[in-house]
């Protein structure tokens, strides 16, 4: 199971962005990727098509998942996340330091 999910408000703790946080926009769990709002700015070039001018185009471009981490809501602090089962057979995200519920 995936531990982060869209709108999940992340901080980048490696990489050329190290220290920015974002929304996550795009979730990829079969490649291990996520894209998150504003981080990973890349250009790409693009060709002129007959409905799309051509030029150089800025882009957010996905992140390694291990090169992020969540912000819990009630700390306001990155942590690590834990899965916790509940009575009714759910898995539910927790925080590991503070214990709350992570939705």
């Amino acid at each position: 199971m995936f531990k982060l999910k869209k709108k999940d408000m992340v901080l980048v703790i490696s990489g050329k962005d190290k220290g920015k946080k974002g929304e996550v926009k795009e979730v990829m769990p079969e490649k291990q990727r996520v894209v998150v709002v504003g981080v990973n700015i890349v250009s790409k070039h693009r060709r002129p098509s007959k409905d799309k001018p051509g030029g150089i185009h800025k882009i957010e471009s996905s992140l390694h998942v291990s090169n992020v981490q969540l912000i819990c809501p009630k700390c306001n602090k990155p942590r690590r996340i834990r899965m916790k089962k509940m009575e009714t057979g759910d898995k539910m995200r927790v925080c590991a330091k503070c214990g709350e519920t992570i939705l």
